[in-house]
């Protein structure tokens, strides 16, 4: 019994893995995912590549294109620009419901998040400073106590974590992750306030720099749609 609690099904693996192979840049936009391929390579059945590839659909990372196969999703200007908006009005909330309401055990995980991340950036490990800095934003989330906020959270988050790994200044990050930490841990309600509107307008500016810079190659690597579907 003991060894089926961490059963974990094909279908939820090839999901986990996939996702963050997108969020981390592995897989560059507009780059195809193709079900026989991925079974291949993953040493599964295709229906769990399928059942991904749908979640994925569903979670905004993933376009799907006739028959079986699909491509990582290339945000426009336009996505980033609606998802900033709605980051903004969610976090703005989230981060002043923590610095209220943040619980000591909730804090520890959020200190947990910020010594992690800056390891990371110090590092020069940009996968693991990233992820850490989603986690923290995350870990925010959770200590506004809100239940329908977490449940926005939740359905957005696979593209939040997208939005918010758009960046380079790993180490800049971190600090201001630092700094907004003590803000809530001093239950500094209206720093809080100002170090937040601070962080989202510089995350917007590195997001769409980000973006500007990485289009050239995701243009050279898209695929054109035709002659690519499987029988």
């Amino acid at each position: 019994m003991a060894a089926s609690q961490g059963f974990m099904p094909e279908s939820e693996r090839v999901t986990r893995q996939l996702r963050d192979e997108i969020i981390d840049g592995a897989r560059r936009p507009g780059s195809r995912l193709v079900e026989r391929e991925l079974a291949e390579a993953l040493g599964v059945s295709r229906l769990p590549v399928r059942e991904a590839l749908k979640t994925l659909v569903a979670e905004g990372l993933v376009t799907p294109r006739p028959r079986t196969w699909a491509v990582v999703r290339e945000f426009t200007t336009s996505d980033i620009a609606d998802l900033d908006e709605v980051r903004s009005g969610l976090e703005t909330l989230g981060f002043r419901l923590a610095a209220q309401r943040h619980t000591r055990a909730g804090l520890e995980r959020l200190r947990a998040t910020v010594d992690a991340e800056l390891a990371a950036a110090r590092a020069g490990d940009a996968v693991r400073a990233r992820r850490a800095a989603a986690d923290f934003h995350q870990t925010v989330i959770s200590l506004a106590a809100n239940e329908l906020l977490n449940e926005l959270e939740r359905v957005l988050r696979s593209r939040l974590r997208w939005l918010m790994g758009q960046h380079d200044d790993l180490l800049g990050v971190a600090l201001e992750h630092e700094a907004l930490y003590r803000a809530i841990a001093e239950r500094d309600v209206e720093r809080v306030q100002a170090l937040v509107l601070h962080h989202l307008a510089t995350s917007r500016s590195a997001a769409l720099g980000h973006h500007a810079q990485e289009q050239p190659e995701s243009r050279s690597q898209a695929v054109p749609e035709q002659g690519h579907g499987e029988t």
